[in-house]
């Protein structure tokens, strides 16, 4: 397209007619990149389950099942809020926290009777 348009001397007809037509150019242009876009990520997503996770021995590793933990009892108890419990691991509780800067001990906040101190005493 060597020439170039002057809108001004244009009638809307005219105009009207451009615009379709570069309208349709853009669609089919349009439609044709994204096939071939198309065409890329399903090759790229090929090469990926090609890749070395499917090849090695890290496949197994991959899908080996998680490990079962024991259930870890709460060994701190808020005694203004009964419910309110920390096993110990983990980031410790807020209340915790605010009573430990007031100058409370971390002994204070053991349950006596816990969970686990009575099964620790089964296995022996």
């Amino acid at each position: 397209m060597s020439k170039k348009l002057d809108f001004d001397a244009m009638t809307v007809d005219e105009m009207w007619q451009l615009h379709e037509e570069i309208t349709r150019v853009l669609s089919v242009r349009l439609t044709s990149e994204k096939r071939e876009l198309e065409k890329r990520l399903t090759q790229l997503r090929r090469d990926k389950q090609t890749g070395p996770l499917k090849q090695g021995a890290d496949k197994d590793v991959a899908r080996a099942p998680r490990r079962k933990y024991p259930r870890v009892y709460p060994k701190y108890q808020n005694p203004q809020v009964p419910h309110e419990t920390w096993s110990g691991r983990g980031k410790t509780p807020r209340w915790l926290q605010a009573a430990l800067k007031t100058g409370h001990k971390i002994e204070e906040f053991v349950i006596k009777n816990a969970a686990g101190a009575t099964s620790a005493r089964r296995r022996k």
